[in-house]
């Protein structure tokens, strides 16, 4: 049996659209050609392993471990363009959060700060903040302290508790915190936004030929465009589909390399 899931943006206040969208989904993916359509999401899966597992039907992941852990193990389906501001067409950026009563004007002023950020294997919360800090860094430092929260919500949450001084957080995740009126936004303000790179894509089991992609994309389009599924897109700010070159992605390792390059591995 098959398995799936949209684990990125499964906000708990949206759970309910998320459930809508894949029922459609699995309904187009059948009528698409695919017999084997799981009836449910596996929510909250251990990745990266559930990526890799060779029943993969479909699923969301990052784009930076799409070039790491996973890199040649999973197949490229589609890459989601969002409605929130900073994203456009399917690439978004991450946007960086001070508390709302923070001094600082500019990220050099958070030299010796403390910064929050989900996991390492993060493009959003990790990759484009160390390419965003790398210039400013001296002898591979700048922060005082790290914090690793692992997810987005928590760093959002640091930062308003002032646990943290300074996340980076996916202009999606934190549209979605607007839409769902999440209360710790009113403790926070975004100092600046990182160069954009291409969207969380949706991803097959690796072994997968290009006629079983294609009935996945031609399932996946149909749902984009069912008008049953609108308030479900709606609620989860999904406005279309764009196939994207796996070569897009290595933008990724370009935001990495720079950072390396400038003496600045690790966020630090």
């Amino acid at each position: 049996m098959s398995i799936a899931s949209l684990p990125m943006y499964d906000l708990p206040e949206a759970s309910g659209a998320t459930e809508e969208l894949w029922q459609g989904l699995a309904r187009h993916l059948r009528q698409a050609g695919i017999e084997d359509v799981p009836g449910e999401l596996l929510r909250r899966p251990r990745l990266p392993e559930h990526w890799l597992a060779p029943d993969l039907l479909f699923s969301q992941t990052c784009g930076y471990p799409l070039r790491n852990a996973i890199k040649g193990r999973v197949r490229l389906i589609a890459t989601p363009c969002y409605d929130a501001p900073g994203a456009e067409g399917p690439n978004y950026r991450s946007l960086v959060l001070v508390r709302a009563d923070a001094r600082e004007q500019s990220l050099a002023e958070l030299k010796g700060a403390t910064v929050a950020f989900n996991s390492t294997d993060s493009q959003s919360g990790y990759n484009a903040l160390r390419f965003l800090v790398a210039p400013l860094a001296k002898d591979g430092r700048f922060f005082g302290k790290t914090m690793e929260t692992g997810g987005h919500a928590l760093s959002l949450a640091a930062v308003a508790a002032g646990e943290a001084d300074v996340a980076a957080v996916d202009c999606v995740s934190y549209a979605l915190f607007q839409r769902y009126r999440r209360p710790q936004l009113e403790k926070v303000r975004v100092l600046c936004s990182t160069p954009s790179a291409p969207g969380l894509p949706y991803v097959t089991a690796g072994d997968s030929d290009s006629a079983w992609v294609a009935k996945l994309r031609d399932g996946l389009r149909a749902a984009m465009v069912d008008p049953a599924l609108a308030a479900a897109r709606q609620a989860l700010l999904l406005r279309d589909v764009m196939l994207l070159p796996d070569s897009a992605y290595e933008r990724m390792d370009e935001m990495e390399a720079a950072a390396i390059a400038r003496g600045y591995p690790a966020l630090g």
